[in-house]
Parts: C-alpha cells; sequence; structure tokens
C-alpha cells in the first residue's frame, strides 16, 4: 500500500489533469507513477516538462538502458519493473542486455559508454571525473548528449526517489532491486 495519496484520474487536482490526460491520450494508460505525481500539479507540470523533450534525447533503447542503470543504482523497484516491461515491450531490448544495464553496462560499445556514464553519474552524485567525461566523449557523445546523459539521470532519479519514498504500489511485472542483476 502507496504511503502517500495515488488519486484515480477523477480525483486529481484540476491543474494536474492535462498532463495525466496528455499521458492517457499517449499511453492508453496512467500508471501509479503518474498519478502520485498529479497530487502535485507544479511537480507533475515539471517532469512533463523535463520528460516530454527528453524523449527525443538519444534513442528509445538508451534511454530506458539508462533508467534501467539508474533504478538498479537507487534501489528502486517500481523503476526497475517499469523499465523492465518498457525495455523488452517499447524498446525491444532482450533479457541479457537488460541484465547487462542494471549493472551500469552494455553490449553495445556506444550504449555502454553512455549507460557506465550513467550509472556513474547516479552512483557518485554528479561528482565524476575528467576520465570518465574523456571515456564518453571518445565514445562519440557530444557535449549536447552528455548534458542529455544527464538529464535523464535526473529525471529518472525524481522519480526512483518519489516511488521509494511513497512506496508506490507497482503496476507492471515486478522486478526487485535486490535480486542479482
Amino acid at each position: 500500500m502507496s504511503r502517500l495519496a495515488v488519486p484515480n484520474l477523477d480525483d486529481a487536482p484540476e491543474a494536474s489533469k492535462p498532463v495525466l490526460d496528455a499521458i492517457h491520450k499517449s499511453l492508453g494508460v496512467v500508471t501509479n507513477l503518474f498519478r502520485l505525481i498529479a497530487n502535485s500539479p507544479a511537480a507533475i507540470n515539471a517532469y512533463a516538462g523535463l520528460s516530454g523533450p527528453l524523449t527525443k534525447a538519444l534513442d528509445v533503447k538508451t534511454r530506458e538502458r539508462i533508467a534501467l542503470a539508474v533504478a538498479q543504482v537507487n534501489g528502486c523497484d517500481y523503476c526497475l519493473s517499469a523499465h523492465t516491461y518498457l525495455g523488452l515491450n517499447l524498446a525491444k531490448i532482450g533479457p541479457d542486455e537488460i541484465t547487462l544495464n542494471r549493472k551500469g553496462r552494455s553490449s553495445d560499445a556506444t550504449a555502454d559508454a553512455a549507460v557506465s556514464f550513467a550509472a556513474k553519474v547516479a552512483s557518485e552524485r554528479g561528482h565524476v571525473s575528467d576520465a570518465d567525461i574523456a571515456s564518453v566523449r571518445a565514445a562519440g557523445f557530444a557535449d549536447a548528449q552528455i548534458v542529455e546523459i544527464v538529464a535523464l539521470v535526473v529525471e529518472n532519479t525524481f522519480t526512483n526517489y518519489l516511488n521509494e519514498v511513497a512506496k508506490t504500489d507497482i503496476d507492471f511485472p515486478v522486478v526487485h532491486a535486490a535480486e542479482a542483476a
């Protein structure tokens, strides 16, 4: 049972409903996470303002790989469950790759640089080395893309932390961070 209210669509604050309606139109469903964030119109609008444009950052596989790595670093079962489902079904990432992603790795060399860097940003709370920057650049990432990787870490860290605070009921097939990746 969630420790914070997860309003149904009718009970959400009026100022949150336009974002929830857009999510419903886009995904066909409004998950517990989005309904949780909707408690605060400011938070749901801020989240939408960050996450919407980031759907154009990098490619969907890399975004999902980063989400998996960050969720594992932060120990968020809700987000691991959600992004495992999305990785398998939306991004078409295989189970072995998802296991690597949870470890902050990838079998694809370019994706590995992005995922490794994202995991390092998350685990070190942004305190990365010059060598870490050089490594992601050597894999072909421009400064704009490095900024996008950090923005994806921030987006995912927000949802990880919120879901851990709330203990949001998981509405995906459950994956546990404590289980070996």
